[in-house]
């Protein structure tokens, strides 16, 4: 697959996947109505431990499926891959699921305040289908099933989006009137949410499975083994890197005085999730990027791809950053009234959000190299940064000192495996062209936040402008021809 192969796919995940998380991030403003920031701040704490349980359960055997899967010589060895992988994530799923039950006396009370034991029972039995589904999801992925793959996601938001409306909605007022009375519980106001994506993944999953043609979960452990030997340093890398994209929601709920930890978490979650369509890049991007550049390049080919597609990263994501600092008013009206405050912090949380790109992106040379190992060194050195400046600025700054520990985070891992890449694994990234465009988005951000100050309603078509101007400096720096670019989105797919 071409640059532009890559390009046409990226968009058809983005496209496609727009339409799945626009319906989720929806329920960031409905959610924010409905609850109040305690409660959203409960919402929040929990869904940042899962990203945990995720990583250590799919024990890197995502990444480790894609680089064996390109690389296998026949039909039958990709089978026995999967079966072998996908047998493994589900005997670690079913044993979680049954000692997160078992310890949920102990567990709860460590979750935090407000975490009432359901709770957990709950946000085990997502974290327990969700392992379960990840390898067949990869499956899709590697095959390029772009179609099923994101029909799949789209049931799950719609599931999950509708299942939030009708448990806030509408079983209140049935419980009133004698119908479902037995459902609700004022109490448990924040695990409805967490019961709604039980749901959702419970649907995706079932679909998931009649989705992969009779395929089985199995084990070889002569299948498994080299697997689990290129994924053991991705596993411990990874979870370190969870942690320094989550552990800022936790220091925030630990940290602080318990009387504003909450409601501080949940203000912090919101404006997190309301920059939707960044991190929405960042994710469709890594869909088509992973399974394409772990499947088989000679090394100076490698090398142009990766060096190319850091470039074209950077800049449609500073872009997409110029576009959601200028119009962040805007963007603010999604949040109820009483999170609106937090967004201050949002260019911060943008720019650290592109950073994860950029590691995202370093990240290759390393699995390329079959020296995993190096995720380990820099994903820690990230971590002992967040750590340090967690410890001394959330307790004074609140949400602002964790937005500012993140991206001190990521500015470290970038450092870090940049010049990790130049020592073991040179790839020939256009340094001089990815500061043009980082340096030009910040300019026009500031030079459009400074002209808005006064400008009243004349600042958006202003904005807009601004806007306008990056996208024609960067499409003819690049000579990329517009019309040719949506033509090769737009052709039809297998």
């Amino acid at each position: 697959m071409s640059l532009r192969g890559l390009a046409g796919q990226t968009a058809m995940y983005g496209i496609s996947s727009i339409v799945a998380r626009m319906l989720n991030y929806l329920l960031t403003p409905y959610l924010t109505r409905v609850l109040t920031d305690e409660e959203y701040g409960v919402v929040t704490g929990m869904y940042a431990v899962i990203p945990f349980a995720l990583v250590a359960l799919t024990m890197g055997l995502e990444t480790g499926y894609f680089r064996f899967a390109g690389r296998a010589g026949s039909g039958e060895e990709r089978r026995a891959l999967f079966s072998s992988t996908w047998g493994a994530v589900i005997a670690a799923a079913a044993i979680f699921a049954v000692a997160a039950w078992y310890f949920t006396p102990w567990i709860a009370p460590v979750m935090g305040p407000g975490v009432h034991p359901s709770f957990t029972w709950v946000v085990a039995g997502v974290i327990a289908v969700d392992v379960a589904g990840s390898i067949p999801f990869c499956h899709l992925r590697e095959r390029r099933r772009v179609g099923r793959f994101v029909m799949l996601k789209i049931v799950s938001v719609v599931v999950n989006a509708a299942l939030c409306v009708f448990f806030y909605s509408a079983l209140p007022a049935l419980a009133e009137g004698g119908w479902l009375a037995w459902a609700w519980d004022e109490a448990f106001m924040p695990g409805y949410v967490f019961v709604a994506n039980l749901a959702a993944s419970a649907v995706t999953f079932a679909l998931l499975c009649r989705s992969l043609d009779g395929a089985r979960p199995g084990f070889s452990w002569r299948v498994l083994r080299p697997v689990l030997v290129y994924s053991a340093p991705l596993l411990a890398g990874g979870i370190a890197g969870t942690a320094n994209e989550f552990i800022d929601r936790l220091m925030i709920e630990f940290l602080m005085p318990a009387d504003v930890a909450l409601s501080t978490l949940g203000v912090y979650g919101a404006v997190v999730k309301i920059g939707v369509i960044l991190p929405l890049f960042v994710q469709v991007y890594r869909y088509a990027l992973e399974p394409y550049l772990l499947s088989g390049f000679k090394r100076e080919e490698f090398a142009r791809v990766n060096a190319a597609a850091m470039k074209y990263f950077v800049i449609v994501s500073a872009g997409l950053f110029l576009g959601i600092t200028l119009f962040a008013d805007l963007f603010a009206l999604l949040l109820g009234k009483e999170f609106r405050g937090g967004m201050k912090i949002l260019p911060i949380v943008l720019a650290s959000n592109i950073l994860s790109g950029i590691v995202f992106n370093l990240s290759f040379w390393y699995k390329q190299a079959n020296r995993t190992a190096f995720g380990i060194v820099i994903t820690v050195t990230g971590l002992l940064f967040t750590l340090v400046l967690g410890v001394l600025l959330v307790p004074s700054l609140g949400y602002t000192g964790a937005a500012l520990a993140r991206l001190a985070c990521e500015i470290a891992m970038v450092i870090t495996s940049y010049a990790l890449n130049r020592r073991y694994y040179p790839v020939p990234y256009d340094l001089r062209r990815i500061g043009e465009y980082a340096l030009a988005a910040a300019l026009l951000a500031a030079a459009g936040t400074l002209a808005a100050a006064g400008a009243g309603w004349a600042r958006y078509p202003l904005n807009a402008l601004l806007c306008a101007a990056f996208c024609l400096y960067a499409t003819r720096r690049e000579g990329i021809n517009v019309i040719t670019f949506v033509q090769s989105i737009t052709r039809k797919r297998s």
